[in-house]
């Protein structure tokens, strides 16, 4: 059983022989952020390779097992290699999602800003359920997850929240996220027991690495600062240390309240200012290309990609792949690989 192909395993051992000489350069090793970034591909170029030389092993044993167990009509033989190729097959669907990563920016970590929208204490609560939730697929996939900026409703949940998710291929996981998601259910906060519409707008962009130059005039942003607003604790600011920054020209606004110096916050919220301006230049670009470009419609801002629907009957449809699933307290839990996996299939077949 081979895999060499579908994985095109020999340009990624190419690949990675040709990130190694790299990194024995004087050039990379007199550059540190350079010498991190080989570094970081040459481990995750290492890990895909493991992973297959697993496959490989495990595919080749269980074919040995399943002679055996034909040969002496060992029934127990015959149901360990069931697990054995049930297992496997979970492997290579999660393999099959990273090939489809193929985008210039999605080996890269990622920011996620959530946004309650209109109906108060239903939405703030329903952005706060988001945040749980993509909180646990990132864990799920071994992730780091820090929250840089936190508004809380005025009754529960979260007005807004921006958190960074550290780790290889996180932003091509979690970009089929942005868009406008819609909840229905019995609202807890009703003590009529009646059913509730809430929305909650989810936008993803990508980290953007230190050698690429993204440029940003000074003239261009408006810089204010606030006390920060959070659950209360030793972790609170207690001087007006948040920082929330303006690019005035585009209207992008990110904020940043995770450390306690105003002046460590601002160089966080500049990363991320930095990080918004290249992705919207990205995403010109690719309009500019083909305007027909179907995903253009999928990654719109304020578009409604997907439905939570937990009354009178629960399922979770997304509305631009058709795909849908019934357990939705499992979606809502952070198992939101299908759901992903069927986003990336369907823009891979648009491009």
């Amino acid at each position: 059983m081979s895999f060499g192909g579908f994985f095109d395993i020999e340009k990624k051992r190419k690949s990675l022989n040709d990130l190694k000489e790299k990194s024995e350069s004087p050039k990379v090793w007199n550059d540190p952020d350079l010498l991190q970034k080989v570094n970081r591909d040459i481990s995750a170029l290492q890990k895909t390779l493991n992973e297959f030389d697993q496959i490989s092993k495990r595919s080749e044993d269980a074919l040995v097992l399943l002679e055996m167990s034909q040969e002496e009509n060992d029934e127990s033989v015959f149901l360990e290699v069931k697990k054995e190729v049930a297992d496997l097959e979970a492997v290579l669907e999660k393999l099959e999602t990273q090939k489809l990563l193929s985008g210039e920016m999605d080996s890269n970590s990622a920011f996620i800003s959530i946004n309650s929208g209109a109906g108060g204490t239903e939405a703030c609560d329903w952005a706060h359920a988001l945040l749980r939730m993509y909180t646990r697929f990132a864990e799920a996939e071994g992730f780091n997850v820090d929250v840089m900026e936190m508004t809380d409703g005025e009754e529960a949940g979260i007005k807004s929240v921006t958190i960074s998710v550290e780790g290889s291929y996180a932003y091509g996981l979690l970009k089929s996220e942005t868009g406008v998601h819609r909840l229905v259910r019995i609202s807890p906060f009703d003590s009529n027991a009646r059913r509730h519409t809430s929305f909650a707008s989810v936008f993803v962009w990508p980290e953007v690495d230190d050698d690429i130059e993204v440029e940003v005039n000074e003239s261009d942003l408006r810089i204010d600062t606030y006390r920060a607003s959070g659950a209360g604790g030793q972790h609170v600011n207690r001087t007006d240390s948040a920082v929330r920054m303006t690019h005035i020209p585009t209207g992008i606004v990110v904020q940043c309240q995770k450390e306690r110096s105003q002046i460590a916050n601002r160089e966080k919220a500049l990363k991320m200012m930095k990080a918004a301006l290249y992705d919207l230049e990205v995403k010109k670009r690719q309009e500019e290309k083909d305007k027909q470009n179907a995903e253009k419609k999928l990654n719109e801002w304020g578009s409604q990609i997907r439905s939570y629907v937990l009354h009178p009957y629960k399922m979770v449809k997304d509305h631009r792949t058709g795909h849908e699933s019934s357990q939705a307290e499992k979606v809502l839990d952070g198992d939101l690989q299908d759901f992903v996996q069927s986003y990336l299939k369907a823009i891979g077949t648009q491009t």
